[in-house]
């Protein structure tokens, strides 16, 4: 079994492949065209963001039985297609979420507590107390839109801070000792928090939008650790504006490109992104919410496992027999 790496991973995720048997080559500059003019002579393709798997990338790649995603989504590939071509799509969500769930609750507690302003102002010799007054997250009522991987990692973070913990999610039966899982109706009647922890799909797309905000019945404090295109940014900030967001936690951006790593190529950034900018009410991270050096690890361990699963346990059966 031939692999193509395309994105550079955690050393383990090649040398364990390569225990397995496995022939792996790397190739992290080439361009997109030029790497479907091989693709064609592997069985395998590794990869994270770097470009989309499309149609004409899944018909180049003949002879290709997985992809491994090292990552928690797989918004950048053809998922539908793959299928039909009886490719299987491998993705890590245990593989960063206990790290998003550290992130989401630092982030929300950095928030509740001006912390990132009182930050920026004692750097700068500027030392208020009253105009830095945090509020507690005792008596609150935290809501996960999206009850899956990331949701239930930081409802387990969540435990001990003495705050209701609620849950909706469009499949049933998936809340927990950590979160209680409610309709949307009482989710909007009760929430002072909203964190969002949802996968990229059409219908998540542009969600948090002017009426999923005015929907809320009290003001509260949103949190993006999930998808940047989740959220229309301009109605995020008329929100901020009009007070209905008291503040908003974002670790990823409606502007982000397919590759997660950059903003904007050309041009100025729009007049909603420098709101966000220099908005004390938010706080801005540059999509690291699992990003640590131990999910790093786990990831790569994860899609190990799965390819492992997949092909390899019924070979070493047959073996010993």
């Amino acid at each position: 079994m031939k692999i193509l790496h395309v994105d550079s991973n955690h050393p383990l995720l090649k040398e364990q492949l390569e225990q397995l048997g496995t022939i792996n080559h790397e190739d992290y500059t080439s361009s997109k065209a030029e790497i479907m003019k091989v693709i064609g002579t592997y069985d395998g393709l590794i990869i994270r963001s770097r470009f989309p798997i499309d149609r004409e990338f899944l018909d180049a790649a003949k002879n290709l039985k997985f992809i491994g995603r090292v990552g928690a989504g797989l918004e950048n590939i053809d998922t539908e297609y793959a299928r039909q071509r009886d490719v299987l799509l491998f993705n890590a969500p245990e593989g960063n979420r206990n790290a998003v769930g550290e992130h989401a609750l630092c982030m929300l507690l950095m928030l509740m507590n001006k912390m990132g302003k009182a930050h920026t102002e004692v750097k700068q010799g500027i030392w208020l107390r009253e105009e830095n007054r945090g509020v507690e997250l005792e008596g609150k009522t935290i809501g996960l839109y999206g009850y899956g991987n990331m949701g239930k990692a930081f409802a387990r973070k969540l435990r001990g801070m003495d705050a209701e913990v609620i849950c909706y999610d469009i499949l049933g039966g998936v809340g927990d000792d950590n979160a209680r899982q409610v309709g949307i109706l009482e989710f909007c009647k009760n929430a002072d928090v909203v964190s969002l922890h949802t996968p990229q799909t059409p219908e998540t797309l542009g969600l948090v939008n002017k009426e999923f905000i005015d929907s809320f019945a009290k003001p509260f404090w949103f949190i993006n650790t999930a998808r940047g295109k989740s959220v229309v940014t301009e109605d995020l900030v008329e929100g901020l504006k009009s007070g209905k967001v008291l503040g908003a936690a974002l670790d990823v951006l409606e502007y982000e490109k397919a590759s997660f790593e950059s903003l904007f190529e050309e041009g100025e950034a729009p007049e909603s992104y420098q709101y966000l900018v220099d908005s004390d009410r938010v706080v801005l991270t540059p999509h690291i919410a699992g990003w640590t050096v131990e999910s790093k690890e786990k990831l790569a361990q994860t899609i190990v496992d799965k390819i492992r699963i997949s092909f390899f346990k019924k070979t070493s059966k047959s073996r010993r027999s």
